[in-house]
């Protein structure tokens, strides 16, 4: 399982951000994946996930109706597109997946593997 995150940036405030998370090693189809973000000093948060099965979606309260999760099995690639980013949205942005991660009510959870960071600055 390899993942990794791009599309990253600085961005002002408002702006919007498309991240990528491109698989391979494996079939993208069977697989939930989370977005997960870190800003310095503080703690990993999880942002969203979507599941293999029906496309279900999670979102963190602190970015439900700016962010929007999908998934393109073909391109074997799931994207965040972030809308109305905000100062404190500034974080390195990290995708997850495991073949027994799950997309539930609360987020993703499960064993699983991570792909290298990108870094998104919110800043003017």
């Amino acid at each position: 399982v390899q993942l990794q995150a791009s599309g990253g940036g600085l961005v002002q405030p408002g702006g919007s951000l498309r991240l990528s998370c491109a698989a391979s090693g494996f079939t993208l189809d069977y697989y939930a994946i989370g977005w997960f973000r870190q800003a310095p000093g503080k703690e990993r948060e999880g942002v969203s996930c979507i599941s293999s099965s029906d496309g279900s979606t999670y979102y963190a309260r602190s970015v439900k109706g700016r962010f929007t999760i999908s998934r393109d099995n073909a391109k074997k690639t799931v994207y965040l597109q972030m809308n109305s980013l905000k100062p404190e949205d500034t974080a390195v942005y990290y995708c997850a997946t495991g073949p027994q991660a799950v997309c539930g009510s609360s987020g993703i959870y499960g064993p699983m593997s991570w792909g290298q960071g990108t870094l998104v600055t919110v800043s003017s």
